[in-house]
């Protein structure tokens, strides 16, 4: 199977969650306060599987301009972008930051999702289109497909799968080759296991049991067990989000930007 990484970006309440579920059935906002304040704020992750023996870790980031470190922090391990932008507004401030950022970090491909295509008439929607395909002709998404989709109706959610399984099938696999790499984007504690990190696995493959060590703080510590999307495994593999059960250290010495390698790896 062919892992990769798909992450949302696009401005505040265009839809990116609303679209992540509508496309996985998941509900990435988590939280107590994004429920009761309708917005994301903190990272969001769910899994896709396509034909063509594709499977998406999918990561949904925050669109408020408050929160753009948070949403940096999920653009790392980025295979794809779908840049999300309401057909009912368009273009709009942090639809640019977050193409910005994408493309100081590196990513190369991606879609867009005209969003909410069913709360305007065809006529607007082919002005949008034009709106949005002008902005980004100097841009890596110049030549992206731009796909209108409602998550309300499920419009358009056969042929937005149909551009990403074409999207996915032009992007190489991350390496399995040498020490493994998970940068880690979220820590906290599960009650009979202690701590878990999350994050992108960049490059080898983990496994259960491994003596690893976490990166700039040299602390040692060994993985109790290893989760990719919900289902526990012996192993990891480079492109995978995995969750990571880590034995005999406490949540609080761990923060985001964190690395867990291999112990004595790159000494």
């Amino acid at each position: 199977m062919k892992h990769l990484i798909l992450g949302t970006a696009g401005h505040i309440d265009h839809g990116k969650t609303s679209l992540v579920k509508a496309l996985t059935g998941i509900d990435t906002d988590r939280l107590k306060e994004e429920k009761e304040r309708g917005i994301t704020i903190e990272l969001g992750f769910a899994h896709l599987e396509l034909p063509g023996d594709i499977q998406f870790g999918i990561v949904d980031v925050p669109g408020h301009e408050r929160f753009v470190r948070t949403m940096v922090a999920g653009v790392g391990g980025m295979d794809l972008v779908m840049l999300v932008i309401a057909a009912d507004e368009g273009v709009m401030p942090q639809t640019r930051e977050h193409l910005e950022i994408c493309q100081l970090l590196g990513v190369k491909k991606g879609l867009v999702a005209l969003s909410k295509c069913d709360m305007v008439e065809a006529e607007w929607l082919d002005m949008v289109r034009e709106e949005v395909k002008e902005y980004l002709s100097e841009s890596f998404l110049a030549e992206a497909p731009i796909v209108p989709v409602s998550a309300k109706t499920g419009a358009g959610l056969d042929a937005l799968k149909e551009a990403l399984a074409t999207l996915a099938a032009e992007v190489a696999e991350k390496s399995a080759d040498g020490p493994f790499r998970l940068p880690v984007d979220r820590v906290f504690t599960v009650a009979g296991f202690g701590t878990v990190v999350t994050g992108t696995l960049l490059s080898g493959t983990l496994s259960t049991g491994d003596e690893v060590e976490l990166l700039p703080s040299g602390q040692a510590t060994r993985v109790r067990s290893v989760q990719t999307h919900g289902r526990k495994a012996e192993q990891g593999a480079a492109g995978q989000r995995l969750a990571v059960n880590l034995q005999g250290i406490d949540h609080t010495e761990i923060i985001r930007g964190d690395v867990v390698i291999p112990r004595g790896a790159f000494r």
